[in-house]
């Protein structure tokens, strides 16, 4: 949602802050007052290419800063984030600087950032529907979007564009194979024999260890028997083995105990080292027990060492490494089409097709289910619209080859009234009707569509009486589910805003300046009173303002 607006040096304007709030807001003003300065201004902020004439004469530059609320917003959080663009939580500033020259410099949340950044996390933020600003509905990207999420289609067109970018990337290997055909075979047939000498090794990161340890057991075998035996001679089995000398020392102590029992604690001590003697000749003796002079096993081991040894050598690089090299290889041998070479392929990137156009055909389903009640939605919020007996036709133009969007184009198609054909909505010549129209398809979609701000221009225009007050209605509901601005010349739409803002215009200093301000309810009976009555106001007029301002 847009927080706060500032201008300044724009146009007619010297110095313009606004507050916006949740709802249905209404502008309205003389004509000529400026009433599109905030369109204006609101398109620069969202990436519209500046002219040298928006600054206001004697000038060096204007500036133009936005706040938004993009709490609830989480595409624009990762928008903001993939784009290294964050700034305080749940907030997105954007600020553009335009001088005398024409240059501009652009900024979202304090960095730098480029028109086209501007307009993508703009389309996001604000749609502004009217005949001087850009049309969402104009583009094809954005008609497929509202359409797919209108029918709940948003995880299954992200499976097609998934499925679409696998089937390209098959597409482009095998195109690369077949331009390089002769190097990709000698390379592959070189992966092929290192992959093949790599796995009849059979070798990997843990029996390195566990072959090296054994090893060293095995080479040593004969030292390792010889010092158990030693230590069991010196412990238990010689003719002074220590724990006999021990156990007479401790028999000894034993007896002198009665004299001096000062001699507890040594008795103690050599006690327990008795215990402790004992424990590592059993320890020793279960040692030789197991140990073995296995000269077959030392020999099996040293021959695998050294085949792990000659190979790592080959491929000059340290045993332990080899594992990932072979990984390597495999990947990259998969990458050339595997065995299967070009033949191998080309049957994956046909696999691949047939898996886009499966999911793709779903889509299109979804799709042209969704196109037909959403057209028969639109078409009756048009009778409604002083479009009697007009048409709202969605067309799904086939794509041959597919892309990443799905199998085919969506394309909206407008009769505005009976006895007309269908043409493409950017054909449609009226302003009016084309925001009229625009009107109908956000009330439509407006429970699925995520653009928070919507900006209505000339939506009333060549209408009035009791369609006005539809119009009116229309847009005060779409400002109970999101943030609705119209500029209207219509006392019937006006007197259903939410919050009612005038535009004007005054000369200041010896030039005109343009101001907005926020009305209170005196202020407003008096402003639908001009748009009723005109230049000269009655108190009949201004009592049937307070009439329509009551029926809010």
């Amino acid at each position: 949602m847009l927080r706060y607006l500032n201008i300044r040096d724009f146009v007619i304007v010297d110095q313009l802050e606004l507050a916006f709030g949740p709802g249905f807001t209404v502008l309205t003003g003389e004509t000529g007052a400026g009433k599109s300065i905030l369109i204006d201004a609101l398109g620069l902020l969202l990436g519209e290419r500046a002219e040298a004439g928006v600054v206001r004469s004697g000038r060096e530059r204007a500036e133009l800063n936005a706040e938004f609320d993009v709490a609830a917003l989480p595409k624009v959080t990762e928008w903001l984030r993939d784009n290294e663009l964050q700034g305080d939580e749940g907030v997105c500033l954007i600020r553009r600087q335009i001088d005398a020259g024409g240059r501009s410099r652009s900024f979202i949340n304090g960095q730098s950032a480029t028109l086209q950044q501007l307009r993508e996390v703009g389309e996001m933020l604000v749609d502004i529907q009217g005949q001087h600003a850009h049309l969402s509905l104009l583009k094809a990207a954005s008609r497929r979007e509202l359409l797919d999420a209108y029918g709940a289609l948003g995880g299954l067109a992200g499976e097609v564009a998934k499925a679409y970018r696998a089937w390209q990337a098959l597409h482009k290997q095998r195109q690369e194979w077949e331009k390089n055909s002769t190097a990709i075979e000698a390379e592959a047939e070189q992966l092929q024999w290192q992959v093949k000498e790599l796995e009849s090794l059979a070798f990997n990161g843990d029996e390195w260890q566990e072959l090296q340890a054994e090893h060293s057991r095995l080479s040593h075998a004969a030292s390792l028997v010889e010092g158990a035996a030693f230590g069991l001679d010196l412990l238990s089995e010689g003719e002074f083995a220590l724990l006999s000398q021990l156990s007479g020392l401790s028999a000894r102590l034993g007896d002198l105990l009665e004299y001096d029992s000062g001699l507890k604690e040594a008795l103690e001590f050599v006690a327990g080292a008795e215990v402790q003697l004992q424990e590592a000749v059993y320890s020793l003796r279960h040692y030789s027990q197991r140990l073995d002079l296995d000269p077959e096993r030392l020999q099996q081991c040293e021959q695998r060492l050294r085949a792990i040894h000659d190979c790592a050598r080959k491929y000059r690089t340290e045993p332990e490494q080899l594992p990932r090299y072979l990984a390597q290889w495999r990947q990259r041998l998969a990458e050339l089409g595997g065995q299967g070479g070009g033949e191998g392929l080309a049957a994956q990137e046909e696999q691949a097709r047939a898996d886009f156009l499966a999911v793709g055909q779903r889509l299109s389903a979804g799709r042209a289910m969704a196109a037909e009640a959403l057209a028969e939605e639109v078409g009756a919020a048009m009778q409604q619209l002083a479009m009697s007996g007009g048409r709202f036709e969605i067309a799904l133009a086939p794509v041959p080859e597919g892309a990443a969007f799905g199998l085919e184009q969506v394309d909206f198609r407008v009769a505005a009234h009976a006895g007309m054909d269908a043409k493409p909505l950017e054909k449609v010549a009226s302003g009016g009707e084309l925001s009229r129209i625009s009107l109908g398809v956000q009330v439509a979609s407006g429970r699925v569509v995520q653009v928070p701000t919507l900006v209505f221009d000339e939506v009333d225009v060549g209408i009035g009486g009791g369609v006005a007050e539809i119009v009116g209605n229309m847009l005060k509901d779409l400002g109970a589910e999101r943030q609705v601005l119209c500029i209207t010349h219509l006392p019937q739409v006006a007197a259903l805003g939410d919050r009612h803002w005038q535009v004007s215009k005054a000369e200041k200093n010896g030039e005109v300046l343009s101001a907005i301000a926020e009305l209170d309810p005196a202020q407003r009976v008096e402003e639908i009173a001009r748009m009723l009555g005109g230049v000269e106001i009655t108190e009949r007029t201004r009592a049937h303002a307070v009439e329509m301002l009551g029926m809010r």
